[in-house]
């Protein structure tokens, strides 16, 4: 804002004035004192004038001039200055030539009483505390009171508010004050004209303050003995709820009126209208008109009309008295009317704009504090106070604008809540859906529960939670296993087998299946996810090796390898949503890991940027891009994997080549599936928020988690073309096992491509 003066050198030349006309009043007050003490000793004072009027006279005959010649000005300067006390040597002058003056008798100051001297003494004693300390104490306690420049320079606490990528606004985040700053063109004419009528009708002539208001007001105060109230002008109730404390003290009130008028020294009218429209509280937690228009009205306050503006402009006086809100509607209509008719007294409106306005229908939105996509807000919320603290986030009037693209989020939290309720009968109550872009980590929806008001736990966000993985870690052992030399052809046992683990405990890993599959290539393995064959690979590769990978493509719950034995591969470990999304959007990006990020852009109040996400976002290389292309291309092989989950499973998603993945853990406590393309990464987790198990009817791959993900992931790619294959330099093909089947360049030469025998019957466990 514009500055008209510097509101401290205007304090001080103001004093500096104040301070000399302080020393001209003392020193007229000794003179009075001296031609008091000159009276108590019996002197001639008015001879004694006399003769000094006549002595000037001589003195002015007899006394040096110069004259000095400037632009045809003549200026007069005297050398001699006429005694203030001449009592012998002006005599002289009156007596006749060489004849002495007579000598006056004088009585001695020493023989005026002590009584008297005192009395002058302290006389001029007071008139110097008067003129001289009473000012330097006024400055002091006028430097001690806030400066008007930090009406400006102050941090006002504004609401931070979170927009999804198409400026959807989801949540605003606000301690007390709900406020958004709005420039005085944005404020309509009618709530400025309603306002000054009803608060200050003076306000374009008076300095900040107005006496006879005040005056009135300390009169009424006086004669209903109650606090100082009432008679400030709209400049004193901006210093008020700005700068000073709530109090109503005489005190208070000076302090109000001294601040009020630097502040019109500093800032013009217009000025201080704006940030009084954007302070002032209007009720409940909206502080400033923007906010007070969305509570009572539901839009933006430059869309108000008279009658609105008439209602707004006459809540400050007493917010919850007269809210449109409150107990008895009379009191805000009884207060509307009165600020309807004294913009007519001013002037600002006809009668007849009076009378539409006073019997138009009032129509009231309350609009709630919008809290869209709840759990994705909090998610977004938490990240922001861990990077740039509460205060600045509740405060500091941030703008975020998300990755989250809202209308795909109704969609997808629709599809879990009907999917969830069909398939209450397997003992399931709860469901969560997350979808990504592999490519950047735009999360674009985020379903953390089913229901976010459900009073048993919906606001618990899973896809930020910890649960077990089951089977769909499974991609991280054998990942490290293709980085070993294993191939898709390598042979693996399914048979029966015994562990001991590092605790001196025998393990024996079963299938989902309850069966045995003799030898089998790890391609057969992993679609169709059999468990024995991945815990025999972990054993080979070993557990640090499959930790280490685990955390370089995105898990970070795993730190200790000493906790975890080989079911480690079967999902044992917990593990949470949103770091699985990052581990599969790594096999999506080619072996590049790159972290999720809900978050595009933040800029300050100011509109400051202070982060921006890079249109290209480059991550990491965590994973040879043949391995990351050849476990995604079994996991897109639904030929494979169909004699676990059949040829025509919820994992198949017409004419789209995607890779999928599930995931059950022990007792079937957790349900996954989770499934990529180049652009789009959706993953879905089914069970209850009290780690109960489901029924054991529930079959992976079919029922709970899979028609989920089948229904969200058929949305986002309804209108994507199909992606081409791209196979990495480093990987060759080969006819092997009676299919084309994909090597790391160098060890298809090493694996025997003979057709097997035929694979028994599955034998039982």
């Amino acid at each position: 804002m514009g500055r008209k003066k510097n509101g401290s050198k205007y304090i001080l030349n103001f004093w500096v004035t104040l301070l000399k006309k302080g020393l001209l009043l003392f020193l007229a007050a000794l003179i009075a004192i001296g031609d008091g003490v000159l009276a108590t000793t019996g002197f001639p004072l008015e001879q004694y004038r006399r003769t000094r009027k006549k002595i000037a006279s001589l003195r002015n005959r007899r006394q040096k001039i110069i004259f000095v010649q400037k632009r045809n000005k003549r200026f007069l300067k005297a050398f001699s200055v006429p005694k203030l006390f001449p009592f012998k040597s002006t005599a002289r002058l009156f007596a006749p030539r060489k004849q002495k003056a007579k000598k006056r008798k004088t009585i001695p100051v020493f023989l005026v009483p002590f009584s008297i001297k005192a009395r002058y003494f302290m006389q001029g004693l007071l008139v110097s505390l008067v003129f001289i300390f009473v000012p330097l104490l006024l400055f002091v306690f006028v430097e001690a009171l806030p400066s008007p420049n930090e009406l400006v320079l102050r941090q006002i606490p504004q609401t931070t508010k979170i927009y999804d990528r198409n400026r959807t606004l989801l949540y605003q985040i606000y301690a007390q004050q709900n406020r958004t700053l709005v420039p005085l063109s944005d404020i309509p004419k009618s709530l400025v004209r309603a306002t000054i009528a009803i608060e200050d009708k003076d306000f374009y002539s008076h300095p900040g303050f107005d006496l006879i208001a005040i005056a009135r007001a300390t009169v009424s105060n006086l004669s209903n003995e109650g606090g100082l109230q009432g008679g400030s002008t709209i400049t004193q109730q901006l210093i008020k709820s700005a700068l000073l404390n709530p109090e109503k003290t005489f005190l208070r009130k000076i302090k109000e009126v001294i601040i009020a008028f630097l502040a019109e020294r500093i800032y013009t009218k217009d000025e201080i209208l704006e940030m009084y429209f954007n302070q002032i509280p209007y009720g409940g937690t909206a502080w400033g008109v923007e906010s007070a228009a969305h509570l009572y009205f539901g839009k933006g306050v430059k869309d108000l009309d008279l009658a609105q503006s008439a209602l707004l402009a006459g809540l400050p006086g007493a917010p919850s008295l007269y809210s449109p809100f409150g107990e008895d509607k009379q009191f805000w209509k009884k207060r509307q009317s009165a600020v309807l008719r004294k913009m007519a007294e001013v002037g600002y409106i006809s009668e007849r704009e009076m009378q539409e306005a006073l019997t138009e229908e009032m129509i009231l939105e309350r609009e709630q504090t919008p809290l869209k996509a709840p759990h994705f807000v909090m998610y977004v919320r938490d990240l922001l106070i861990k990077k740039y603290g509460l205060p600045l986030v509740e405060r500091g009037g941030l703008s975020v604008v998300t990755s989250l693209d809202f209308s795909l989020q109704e969609k997808a939290q629709k599809i879990v809540d009907e999917e969830v309720e069909k398939n209450e009968f397997l003992n399931l109550s709860n469901g969560a859906a997350l979808i990504t872009n592999p490519a950047n980590g735009d999360i674009l929806a985020m379903v953390g529960s089913r229901n976010f008001y459900d009073p048993d736990g919906g606001n618990v966000n899973v896809t930020t939670s910890l649960r077990q993985p089951g089977s769909s870690i499974k991609i991280i052992t054998y990942a490290g296993a293709l980085s070993k030399g294993y191939t898709p052809a390598t042979i693996l046992d399914d048979t029966p087998i015994a562990f001991r683990d590092q605790w001196g405990n025998n393990y024996s890993p079963v299938n989902y299946d309850g069966q045995f599959h003799g030898r089998v290539p790890m391609r057969l393995a992993l679609a169709n996810s059999f468990n024995i064959p991945a815990v025999r690979v972990l054993n080979s590769i070993g557990i640090p090796t499959m930790m280490n990978l685990a955390r370089r493509m995105g898990i970070t719950t795993w730190n200790n390898p000493n906790r975890y034995g080989l079911s480690l591969t079967l999902g044992s470990a917990e593990v949470r949503m949103t770091d699985m999304a990052t581990v599969y959007a790594t096999l999506a990006n080619g072996g590049i890991r790159v972290d999720i990020n809900p978050v595009l852009k933040i800029t300050d109040y100011k509109g400051s940027v202070l982060e921006e996400k890079e249109k290209e976002e480059y991550g990491q290389r965590v994973l040879d891009e043949g391995v990351a292309f050849i476990i995604s291309d079994i996991l897109a092989d639904n030929k494979s994997r169909s004699l676990e989950f059949g040829a025509n499973s919820p994992l198949v998603i017409p004419n789209k080549r995607v890779s999928v993945k599930t995931g059950t853990s022990d007792n079937k406590r957790d349900n996954w599936t989770i499934g990529y393309t180049k652009a789009q990464l959706v993953a879905v987790w089914v069970g209850n928020n009290d780690n109960s198990p489901m029924s054991q009817a529930l079959a992976s791959g079919i029922t709970g988690a899979a028609p989920i993900w089948n229904k969200i992931t058929s949305l986002v790619l309804a209108n994507s073309p199909s992606e081409n294959v791209v196979i990495p330099v480093n990987v060759v093909s080969k006819r092997c096992l009676g299919r084309v089947e994909y090597f790391i360049r160098g060890t298809e030469n090493f694996v025997s491509c003979a057709p097997l025998a035929p694979s028994p019957t599955p034998a039982p466990m």
